[in-house]
């Protein structure tokens, strides 16, 4: 017991270090143990313990130490190599879990039903930390990808359409088109603990488009409308885009059925000399750098403002646009995304 009528083991492992401390003070003042023990409200076992421990090690073997049992991993080095590789190569519904993300109760249950170990989400956690897995926010690819036409967009197509360019002297864009709505909101905003903020707004909804191709050295052109993206919009963007490039223009663009239309394909068939129309593998959006202009505006243009109506949500978006434009190098960063890096290079 100490001097409050508190036992001592009952205390922070911090506090306990300090009540040592000052019991090794006083008796080095000159107290004697039994004297100590009984102001301290102290056995003189522990009070002589301490002693020999100083005495062995200096004040250091006094600090605190963990409480409890060491955590020992319940599961071997085998298991655990396996349910890293089980949380890295697939989601859990792919084993049958009730779960589409890796969260710590999906590894429960997966040690349970793979290993019959059963411990608390707690200690999934540790476990978790303790194999270099971290909460990440997921990237979403459609089912439907072929993994065999990325590889070969990657390693023969690709690289063919830039060789094709160079004997050409074509400037190669990528192109795309986005829908931004007026309610859409990015990031977060402080707000008391319990009670999620309220960002107030108007109930009516508005939305506008944008068509947008840029390239490698930095070159981005886009066009902002109002109404749905149609053929003629398109072929509308595609004369604008011409115009504005002495060059010849290799666009790459996605299987959305606009980009393979007959009027379109009709339309650049005409000038040949002029553009040509290239297609990326089916539902991989990851590998068009334009994406990544469209991820930049819907966030900083749009989702951390709040548009009073369409005209001003249309001048904002054309304002980021046009800003984005007169900075090549940052056209040029959204190349150097891992996914995209392959078409960085001239």
């Amino acid at each position: 017991m100490d001097n409050n009528g508190k036992d001592a083991r009952s205390l922070s492992p911090r506090a306990q270090e300090d009540l040592r401390k000052r019991v090794i003070r006083a008796i080095r003042g000159g107290m004697n143990q039994s004297v100590a023990a009984r102001t301290f409200s102290l056995s003189r076992r522990a009070v002589v313990g301490w002693i020999q421990r100083v005495s062995a090690d200096g004040l250091r073997a006094l600090r605190a130490r963990r409480r409890g049992r060491p955590p020992v991993s319940r599961l071997a080095p085998h298991q655990a190599a396996t349910t890293v590789r089980m949380i890295c190569g697939g989601c859990p519904d792919q084993l049958n879990l009730p779960f589409a993300l890796w969260t710590r109760d999906a590894v429960r249950q997966l040690l349970k039903r793979r290993f019959g170990v059963r411990v608390s989400v707690w200690t999934v956690g540790r476990y978790l930390q303790g194999w270099g897995l971290t909460p990440q926010k997921p990237i979403r690819r459609a089912f439907e990808q072929d993994p065999r036409k990325v590889r070969r967009w990657l390693k023969t197509e690709y690289p063919r359409i830039r060789a094709r360019a160079r004997r050409e002297r074509a400037e190669i864009h990528w192109g795309d088109e986005m829908g931004l709505r007026s309610d859409h909101q990015a990031g977060r905003s402080y707000g008391r603990r319990g009670h999620t903020p309220v960002i107030p707004g108007t109930g009516k909804r508005f939305r506008c488009n944008v068509i947008s191709t840029l390239t490698n050295r930095g070159k981005l052109a886009f066009m902002v409308f109002e109404g749905s993206c149609t053929v003629a919009v398109f072929i509308t963007f595609l004369r604008r885009l011409l115009r504005h490039t002495r060059l010849k223009v290799f666009l790459i663009v996605d299987n959305h059925s606009i980009h393979r239309a007959r009027k379109v394909r009709a339309w650049a068939a005409r000038r040949s000399h002029r553009i040509r129309i290239f297609y990326l593998p089916p539902y991989s959006p990851e590998l068009n750098p334009d994406e990544l202009l469209n991820q930049d505006v819907k966030t900083n243009a749009v989702g951390r403002n709040r548009p009073r109506n369409l005209p001003q949500m249309m001048g904002t978006v054309r304002g980021y646009l046009r800003s984005t434009q007169r900075q090549p190098q940052i056209v040029e960063n959204y190349f150097q995304q891992e996914d995209v890096r392959y078409a960085a290079g001239v």
